[in-house]
């Protein structure tokens, strides 16, 4: 991962995921569902660290250093599944009802057409 790159929000469905730290420096998180208050984890991992993300929570990854970051990812599963958070709710075939996502966020249309017309970073890709 390049300097200051982002692994953006997401979550395998199906699949737990470790992670291996082998240079740089990360700073990582999940959170938790609903039932548990939707609390941060959060931490910056560095050479040799690991970090299990559990299944189905969104996660994250971000660069923090000044240098390239290599890491290892095991997963519980062939098939974990990827859902990136933004092309889910932004990039949907067809489309989530602007009145839905009005509603959910507690914005105005002109916010959710302005999402929707963003370039979402794809983790699949």
């Amino acid at each position: 991962m390049l300097p200051k790159g982002l692994n953006a929000p997401h979550t395998h469905p199906q699949g737990t995921m470790i992670l291996i730290v082998l240079e740089g420096t990360l700073y990582i998180g999940f959170v938790t569902s609903n039932q548990d208050g939707n609390r941060l984890f959060n931490k910056v991992l560095n050479m040799g660290d690991v970090f299990v993300f559990p299944i189905g929570l969104i996660h994250f990854q971000l660069n923090v250093g000044y240098g390239n970051v290599a890491a290892i990812a095991g997963l519980s599963s062939q098939n974990v599944g990827g859902i990136t958070i933004s092309n889910a709710l932004f990039k949907a075939n067809p489309p989530i009802s602007s009145e839905v996502l009005t509603k959910a966020f507690e914005v105005d249309k002109s916010i959710i057409d302005y999402l929707e017309k963003k370039s979402w970073y794809d983790n699949n890709n």
